[in-house]
């Protein structure tokens, strides 16, 4: 059982530890919401002490992301450009080849990135595929960063591959609450998701798992995002917060407008929640303010994506964020 804060607050109390062993769940949907209604500085002060106690203060991990093969995706997931049947005029490309990705990671690595991540939009990788990408794992670990992909769904021999040729982590997002995920995909069910990851953790890769907050899910849905993200065993050890980016030709292209506080509310939620988990800045951070990237770094956020591009989303400016980072007085790891 998971110990977060011992301090107690006088206003809009919330549980100060995991809930009691008499449920399965580490984390009910109610404390968490509990903790969505705390005052804001009562909830960052709690969030920032659970940090500290797990995490040094001041450092964040950077990462790059590298479409690797984009658009043509199969599935029909409401917030995504590269869909085949969302007319967002993004052109179906063919996997990158080897060199290409190396290129992309030498330059990652001399910008300051620790972990390079490959994504492929694909429902599942077929096998000439995967095997391409297997090289591209080992020949990125060989360059001594650490490796990342995001290939849609995988079976158990498929992701004992991917450990096998050394792989760090395996991305593959659970997106939305469980009762919200049929409103945004209905390709796949939440439980082909939860499968692949299962799969991922059995072969025993780290799990990058996280979701999407602004699609219309209200704080209910944050507060079931963050439960079924709480109460895996063990919860990833990376979770990406993404705020939509509402793609023009996308179901969600009219999204709803989230309040930039209720953002960082979802990030201190994820950091109290999952105190060992590295909590990342993902898509979004490129409409977000240096006075919000900071409010979410107090938030316990400790991870961001770096580079000018999120597979097919633009990304804050690498010079923008040396910059941000120099004003804030963080530390890259």
């Amino acid at each position: 059982m998971m110990t977060t804060s011992p301090v107690r607050f006088a206003a809009q109390s919330a549980p100060e530890t995991a809930p009691a062993a008499d449920t399965d769940a580490r984390w009910r949907v109610a404390d968490i919401e509990a903790l969505f209604a705390l005052p804001f500085l009562d909830l960052m002060f709690r969030a920032q002490e659970v940090h500290r106690a797990h995490f040094k203060a001041g450092e964040v991990q950077r990462s790059t992301l590298l479409s690797i093969k984009t658009g043509g995706c199969s599935e029909d997931c409401g917030y995504c450009s590269q869909a085949a049947r969302h007319h967002t005029g993004l052109e179906r490309e063919r996997l990158m080849p080897l060199e290409e990705v190396l290129e992309h990671a030498r330059a990652a690595r001399a910008s300051g990135s620790s972990r390079f991540c490959m994504g492929a939009a694909w429902r599942s990788p077929k096998e000439k595929d995967l095997a391409a990408v297997i090289e591209m794992v080992r020949e990125v670990k060989k360059l001594g960063l650490e490796t990342c992909v995001t290939l849609g769904m995988l079976d158990g021999e498929q992701a004992r591959r991917l450990a096998e040729a050394g792989l760090d982590y395996y991305n593959h997002n659970v997106d939305t609450a469980p009762d919200y995920y049929p409103e945004i995909v209905t390709t796949h069910t939440l439980q082909d998701r939860l499968d692949t990851i299962e799969k991922v953790r059995d072969a025993g890769i780290n799990v990058c798992s996280g979701g999407i907050v602004g699609m219309g899910e209200g704080q209910a849905g944050r507060a079931g995002l963050i439960a079924q993200l709480a109460n895996m065993t063990p919860p990833p050890e990376s979770v990406p917060i993404n705020k939509l980016i509402p793609f023009p030709g996308t179901p969600l292209a009219e999204g709803e407008t989230l309040d930039p506080f209720d953002f960082v509310r979802t990030i201190a939620v994820a950091r109290i929640t999952m105190p060992e988990s590295f909590v990342r800045l993902s898509a979004g951070r490129e409409q977000m303010s240096d006075e919000l990237q900071a409010l979410c770094f107090m938030a316990g956020a400790n991870a961001i994506f770096y580079g000018e591009r999120l597979l097919t989303a633009g990304n804050a400016d690498a010079s923008d964020d040396m910059r941000l980072f120099a004003r804030l007085g963080l530390v890259s790891i």
